[in-house]
């Protein structure tokens, strides 16, 4: 019982993701209303979905040739 209301929660959390990435992907956002709220999981990443964060990026590398 608990684990498949979790899965539903899961599931519906996504659901809203894709909906926010497909809705922001448009690029029209003054004609379309983005849902964050619909989410806690897009609520959370509101700021980063919406551009208002900077993204950093790190990379462990090493000088071998397969890495290259």
């Amino acid at each position: 019982g608990d684990t498949l209301k979790e899965g539903i929660n899961i599931n519906l959390g996504l659901l809203e993701l894709g909906n926010v990435i497909s809705a922001l992907a448009t690029g029209r956002k003054d004609s379309q209303f983005i849902t964050y709220r619909n989410s806690k999981l897009t609520r959370i990443l509101q700021d980063s979905l919406g551009g208002n964060s900077n993204t950093y990026m790190i990379a462990c590398i090493s000088p071998a040739e397969s890495n290259y």
